[in-house]
């Protein structure tokens, strides 16, 4: 029997693995046997991004932090009968429960149940960029800062977003880290269900602007609410508030819930509808 580990994961992100890759842009060069041809027609295999999910928090100042979320990879082709139904239902950003079996260091889920319906989503060079990260990332440089975070407002004044802004490294890649999970992104939606007190569905964005030289993690509160859609609009990420609401009930929804400000104490607005 193959051992087996079980546990609540977030399903990170859907893609081929990063080692496979860097072994497949080898493999290009390479003299072009059989087996080669075939891995170049189909592409690598694709695999879920997981990180397992501890059951209470993570002190970040614990020496084995980061060890706590390091990614797990199980494949995400070739399931049948029940179970490949619900993997074939999978998005980044769930959260489930699942057991995975293990063959020779590859992982398949045996198991696996659907507990939170959070979605991620990734978006590199991205037109634009709304005028609360650019703001925020202009007082961070000017502080001498590489990390920055704020909590975004609704017109009515409550809480609706934590956005948090990351540099590159010298020579690294902080949009490639965050999507490939070296970068955890969990800590940032923990702290915001741990403020929240709740853990309801979020919507996560990663996005790299063309323009800037940062990388935005906007963990939204409300997954379906008028800002997350209003974001996922923006950017072209997906179904957003034309499909949605109703033809009239766009300025009713806007002005109920989605504008967002900075938080600043001078109380300037920004409307997170607008690019710049």
């Amino acid at each position: 029997m193959d051992p087996t580990t079980s546990g609540r994961f977030r399903v990170h992100d859907r893609r081929p693995r990063p080692d496979i890759e860097d072994d497949l842009a080898v493999d290009d060069s390479a003299t072009g046997d059989d087996g080669n041809a075939a891995a170049d027609a189909d592409g690598p295999p694709e695999e879920f991004v997981l990180v397992e999910l501890s059951d209470g928090p993570v002190d970040p100042r614990a020496p084995d932090a980061e060890d706590q979320f390091d990614p797990l990879y199980a494949t995400a082709e070739g399931y049948e009968g029940e179970i490949a139904e619900r993997v074939a239902s999978l998005e980044p950003g769930y959260v489930v429960d699942a057991t995975l079996a293990w063959t020779d260091a590859s992982a398949r889920l045996a198991d696996v149940e659907v507990v939170r319906e959070s979605r991620f989503r990734f978006a590199d060079d991205v037109e634009g960029m709304f005028e609360a990260a650019v703001e925020t990332w202009d007082q961070i440089r000017a502080e001498g800062e590489a990390v920055g975070s704020i909590t975004t407002r609704s017109n009515d004044g409550e809480p609706n977003g934590a956005l948090y802004l990351f540099a590159d490294a010298p020579g690294g890649d902080a949009f490639a880290d965050l999507r490939a999970g070296r970068l955890p992104v969990e800590p940032l939606v923990a702290r915001v269900n741990e403020s929240r007190e709740d853990d309801d569905p979020r919507e996560v964005f990663v996005l790299r602007p063309a323009a800037h030289d940062f990388v935005a993690v906007y963990v939204v509160f409300d997954r379906d609410g008028v800002l997350a859609q209003t974001v996922r609009d923006t950017y072209d990420l997906g179904p957003g508030l034309a499909a949605g609401l109703e033809a009239g009930e766009f300025e009713a929804a806007k002005a109920d819930d989605g504008d967002a400000d900075s938080g600043d104490d001078d109380g300037d607005d920004f409307d997170a509808l607008d690019r710049i």
